[in-house]
């Protein structure tokens, strides 16, 4: 970049930072919401929540799913074949 140039953009700094930020959060967002720790976690916990009895077989199922359909989500994102629904 020249001097001209780097002068003449000189205003649009603020308007540059500004994007850049938002580009970082929305980094950091999309790997926080793609992260599969989290629904793993809550897969060993609905187990365990199952085994002592505290939800019964049909809620256990229907959450399980639920958090399989997103890991499944999770993994096609991950492979760069993850399409939005209709």
């Amino acid at each position: 970049m020249g001097l001209l140039t780097h002068l003449a953009t000189l205003p649009l700094a603020p308007v540059r930072g500004v994007a850049w930020v938002m580009e970082r959060v929305v980094e950091v967002a999309e790997n926080e919401y793609y992260d599969p720790a989290p629904v793993k976690r809550e897969l060993a916990e609905l187990e365990q929540q199952l085994l002592a009895g505290d939800i019964d077989e049909e809620t256990y199922e229907r959450r399980e799913d639920e958090l399989l359909d997103r890991l499944e989500e999770i993994t096609a994102h991950v492979r760069g074949t993850y399409e939005e629904g209709p």
